[in-house]
C-alpha cells in the first residue's frame, strides 16, 4: 500500500477543462464545476427561477450555500405592465370659474421610454372627453432630444363651465413628433385621464402621475370584414347627441351711440363639418323684426378651426325699450366655396327666451353702458322665432 501511494504521488494528476477554468476564475480550493451556468439565475415569464446547486464535496457545499444568493428579478424581461416603465408626467390644472376657462400647464415628463424609431422628440396633446377629438384637441410645442422634456406651457380651454367640470374628463397624451417625410400615425408613448369633477373652482391642483398604455377597444363585428384589418382600434369617446359647440357673446346698450352693441368674441368646441375634421366657421346676426334699418350682420370666416376667435362688434340702433321687444338670432355656419354653407348651430336671445339667454338679454337692456359677456351652448336644430 505504501508503494502504491508513492507511485500515485509521483504520477502527474490530469485536470479537466472545466476544472481548469474554475481554478483560473475562482481562487482557492474549489472542486470542478460541471455546469457553471447553474450558479446564475434564469428568468422565465411563467416560472419562478430556482438556484440549483450540484452535489459537491461536503466540505465545500456549506460554504457555497452560506454565500449571499442573487435575487431573481420579479419582472420578466421585455414589456412590463407596470405603468412606471412608461414614465411620469407633471402638470397643473386650474378651473377659472370667473372666466369660464380650464388651464392645463404641462411642466415636464420623466423617464420616458424611447419609441422603436429611436426618436425622443415629444409633445403633450390634450383632449376633453366625451367630445369630438379635434374639437377639443390642444397641444404643446415639441421638445427635442431628451427623455425628460420640460415644456412649461399652458393649454387653455375657453367656454369651460361648471357643468363641463361635472361630466368631462381630461385626457393627456405624451406623443412622439413624427419626423419629416413620415406621415403614418404614431401611437402615443403614454396617456393618463383626470376626471375634472375633482377640481375646485379657482384653485390650482398639481399632479405627478404615471403614464399608462393607450386604451384599445375591440372593433364591432360589422367592421371585421376585410382581411388583415386589426381587431382593435383606438376609439374616441363620444356621446349620443353630441353638443354643437358654444359661443361667447357680449351685449351692452351704449347710451352714447344710442344702440345695442353685440360682440361676437369667440366659439369653442364646434362640430366638425368638413371631411378634414374641421370647419371654416363664421357667425350671422339677425335682429327680428326688421323695421327697415340694417338688421343683418356677418363676421369674417376663420379657416380650418373648431375654436375660432372673432372679436368683432356690431351696432343695432334704437331706444332700449324698443330693442327689448325684439329677438336676436345668432347662428354659426361652415363656409363652403361654390355650395351652400352648412349650419353648425345657433342661439336665440330675447325677453321671451328661457334660462341664460333670457337673463343675458334682459340684464343688458335693463341698464345702459353695462357690458356683460356670457357663454351660450349652440342648438343644432334650426332657429325658430318664438311667438
Amino acid at each position: 500500500m505504501a508503494g502504491a501511494a508513492a507511485m500515485s504521488r509521483r504520477r502527474p494528476q490530469r485536470v479537466s477543462m472545466q476544472e481548469h477554468m474554475a481554478i483560473d476564475v475562482n481562487p482557492g480550493p474549489i472542486r470542478p464545476i460541471h455546469l457553471i451556468s447553474d450558479y446564475f439565475p434564469h428568468f422565465y415569464p411563467f416560472a419562478e427561477p430556482a438556484l440549483h446547486i450540484p452535489d459537491l464535496h461536503p466540505a465545500v457545499a456549506p460554504a457555497i450555500r452560506s454565500a449571499p444568493q442573487l435575487q431573481p428579478n420579479p419582472e420578466p424581461e421585455g414589456d412590463s405592465d407596470d405603468s412606471t416603465a412608461l414614465g411620469t408626467l407633471e402638470f397643473t390644472l386650474l378651473f377659472d370659474a370667473d372666466n369660464s376657462a380650464l388651464h392645463c400647464t404641462a411642466h415636464r415628463a420623466k423617464g420616458l421610454r424611447p419609441p422603436a424609431s429611436g426618436s425622443v422628440d415629444t409633445y403633450v396633446k390634450a383632449n376633453l372627453l366625451p367630445g369630438a377629438d379635434k374639437a377639443s384637441q390642444l397641444r404643446t410645442r415639441t421638445v427635442r432630444g431628451t427623455r425628460g422634456p420640460v415644456w412649461e406651457e399652458t393649454l387653455t380651454y375657453h367656454g369651460f363651465t361648471r357643468q363641463d367640470a361635472e361630466r368631462k374628463t381630461l385626457r393627456l397624451c405624451v406623443c412622439e413628433d413624427p419626423r419629416l417625410g413620415r406621415r403614418r400615425r404614431v401611437p402615443p408613448l403614454g396617456e393618463l385621464r383626470v376626471p375634472l369633477r375633482r377640481l375646485l373652482p379657482n384653485r390650482a391642483r398639481s399632479f405627478d402621475v404615471c403614464l399608462e398604455k393607450r386604451r384599445l377597444n375591440k372593433r364591432p363585428k360589422s367592421l371585421d370584414t376585410s382581411r388583415g384589418m386589426s381587431l382593435y382600434e383606438e376609439v374616441e369617446e363620444a356621446t349620443a347627441g353630441e353638443e354643437r359647440g358654444r359661443i361667447l357673446l357680449s351685449l351692452c346698450y351704449s347710451s352714447q351711440r344710442g344702440g345695442l352693441l353685440v360682440g361676437v368674441l369667440r366659439c369653442a368646441h364646434l362640430a366638425p363639418m368638413d371631411t378634414n375634421g374641421y370647419s371654416d366657421p363664421f357667425v350671422r346676426l339677425f335682429l327680428h323684426p326688421n323695421v327697415g334699418k340694417k338688421s343683418k350682420y356677418k363676421t369674417s370666416v376663420r379657416k380650418k378651426t373648431l375654436n375660432p376667435e372673432f372679436n368683432e362688434e356690431f351696432l343695432y340702433e334704437g331706444p332700449r325699450h324698443e330693442l327689448a321687444q325684439k329677438t336676436l338670432l345668432v347662428s354659426v355656419w361652415d363656409y363652403d366655396l361654390g355650395t351652400a354653407d352648412d349650419f353648425i348651430g345657433g342661439v336665440q336671445l330675447s325677453g321671451r327666451a328661457s334660462g341664460e339667454c333670457q337673463r343675458h338679454w334682459r340684464e343688458c337692456l335693463g341698464r345702459s353702458d353695462r357690458r356683460l359677456e356670457l357663454w351660450h351652448p349652440l342648438d343644432g336644430a334650426p332657429l325658430q322665432l318664438s311667438n
